[in-house]
């Protein structure tokens, strides 16, 4: 048989495997690779940072179900991905990481770039190798594709000594493994199924929570056959939004913090008992609250709070086995009763005490009178990417998702610098798709330079911009007299004119009666577009019960 290199093996391996996207930067030693895959049918996408790359990466892997990769040169290209790594690894996501490395044969005489990448690799990775023959790269990307997607997922790092890139092997010697199947849907004790039902039945005041972890089964068909059978009220984190539609009647997002301190029984679905959720803890959980914990992870259980019932398997696949107990004796939580207009009632005070600053047309603006807006403009079937501190927060309460996997943010390692990386892979993967990613100004300023790849790829996403001056608000105006705040950024940035740069299209906001029809003219240009609104730098969520960070 015919010679075959490395990059080329690399690449095919990964195509055979189901990865079907790359995002990177190229360089030596890893320039072979990005142009091999591009030969086997895998799209690549080159990014301005090797971290946004591993962001994007990353992002596929959860929309997707099958790893994205990430392409990265040796030593501080490779190191600085590691912080996708970290966050992946944090979400629970599937990605793989590849990192060219200096030739075996000059390990440890100080080459160019050698670094200990596998070692930098594996506290943050599931696996992590130096594939050390060009004959066993399909071997090594079987594994890592493999133990990306199965069981719990989450990132894998190969790394790529430029003499195995480079080196040649005849084909026959070099064979491919078969493809990696779907990760198996592994179903929960029946015992424990029943028992989980039982103990919903006794609830008085029951509540579900929907997480990332069942969208990222695709559960969605599964979980909204068990919420409108058993009609209980439910509650998705931040990307569990979208299993259900925000706007269902039984969803309790508008009284998240009256639900979460009253509920007697939780059932989560593939939602962890962590800081998004409060550690289960009081004084935001009832301390004497029942748990029932779904997750895919059997070490998860437990976490925080003591589970009564343990639904460890799949979410598709144990959401179908409570719907078979449904189907055999079915049951529905009481349409009237004290915890449903208890519930009822703190949505009604809540939504009256926001609509004032919908409705406020003060200039500088607010974050609800501008969220509003573009609430009202966006399709329901929107793909939103947001972050930055307020603006994500604000945005998670005033922006509804109605879709599965339409809301992609900080997540659980509470990450700033994805939101621009998470739009293009959105795109990348949805290429019909209204994609829009929120952002504030200091949260865009991390990766602002990746609007240049939505400009050169031809991705008509609109990156808008809620610009308060600096890092949860800063000053009008310096005065170089005196020291800058710490949270201060520059006055009026006219960040737009950024993408202008690149032939995207740029619009700057300061009124309210400017906001509709500026998104309007955003949403049809068909062009990569930055619309950039000034808000007053002292703008604040509505008064919380609790601060943000549970102590």
């Amino acid at each position: 048989m015919a010679e075959v290199d490395g990059a080329t093996l690399i690449a095919r391996s990964l195509k055979r495997h189901g990865v079907e996207y790359m995002f990177g930067i190229v360089g030596v030693p890893v320039v072979p690779i990005a142009f091999a895959a591009q030969r086997e049918g895998i799209q690549y996408f080159g990014m301005r940072h090797e971290q946004s790359a591993s962001y994007a990466a990353q992002a596929v892997g959860y929309l997707t179900g099958r790893p994205g990769a990430c392409l990265a040169v040796s030593g501080p290209g490779m190191t600085n991905a590691i912080s996708g790594l970290a966050n992946a690894w944090s979400n629970r996501w599937p990605m793989i990481l590849l990192g060219g490395a200096s030739d075996i044969s000059q390990h440890g005489m100080g080459a160019f770039q050698e670094a200990p990448q596998v070692d930098a690799a594996r506290p943050w990775c599931k696996y992590a190798a130096e594939v050390d023959r060009v004959d066993r790269i399909p071997y090594f990307v079987e594994q890592a594709v493999r133990t990306s997607i199965y069981g719990r997922p989450g990132p894998v790092y190969l790394d790529l000594p430029a003499d195995v890139i480079g080196g040649k092997v005849d084909e026959a010697s070099a064979p491919q493994r078969p493809r990696v199947p779907d990760a198996p849907r592994s179903f929960a004790d029946p015992v424990a199924v029943e028992a989980a039902m039982a103990a919903l039945k006794s609830a008085e005041r029951p509540l579900v929570i929907v997480g990332k972890g069942a969208a990222y089964a695709r559960a969605e068909d599964e979980v909204r056959a068990f919420i409108e059978s058993t009609q209980l009220p439910f509650l998705a984190t931040p990307m569990g939004k979208g299993m259900m539609p925000d706007d269902h009647p039984l969803s309790v997002g508008a009284a998240r913090s009256f639900a979460l301190q009253n509920a007697d029984v939780v059932l989560l679905m593939g939602a962890r008992l962590n800081w998004i959720l409060h550690f289960g803890m009081p004084p935001r959980f009832n301390a004497n609250v029942r748990v029932i914990q779904m997750d895919i992870a059997a070490e998860e259980i437990g976490t925080n709070v003591p589970t009564e019932v343990a639904l460890v398997g799949d979410a598709k696949a144990v959401t179908g086995q409570l719907n078979g107990v449904l189907r055999e004796e079915p049951w529905q939580f009481a349409t009237e009763n004290t915890w449903r207009t208890g519930i009822a009632k703190k949505i009604a005070d809540n939504q009256a005490t926001t609509q004032a600053q919908f409705d406020d047309d003060s200039v500088p603006m607010n974050y609800y009178r501008v969220l509003r807006e573009i609430r009202d403009i966006l399709p329901r079937d929107a793909i939103i990417a947001s972050e930055g501190a307020n603006t994500m927060d604000i945005g998670r309460t005033v922006l509804p998702n109605f879709l599965p996997r339409h809301r992609l943010d900080a997540g659980s390692f509470g990450t700033m610098g994805v939101g621009l990386s998470f739009a293009i892979a959105a795109q990348a993967v949805n290429p019909g798709a209204r994609v829009v990613a929120v952002e504030g100004d200091s949260a865009f300023g991390f990766s602002g330079m990746e609007v240049e790849v939505a400009c050169r790829y031809g991705m008509p996403i609109t990156f808008i911009i809620l610009n308060n001056n600096g890092i949860s608000g800063g000053p009008s105006t310096i005065d170089r007299s005196r020291p800058l705040l710490p949270m201060a950024l520059l006055p009026q940035a006219r960040y737009e004119k950024v993408i202008e740069a690149f032939g995207g299209d740029g619009y700057f906001v300061e009124t309210p009666d400017q906001l509709r029809p500026t998104l309007e003219k955003a949403f049809a240009s068909g062009k990569p577009n930055v619309v950039n609104i000034m808000i007053n730098a002292q703008a604040q969520r509505k008064a919380q019960e609790f601060g943000w960070l549970t102590r």
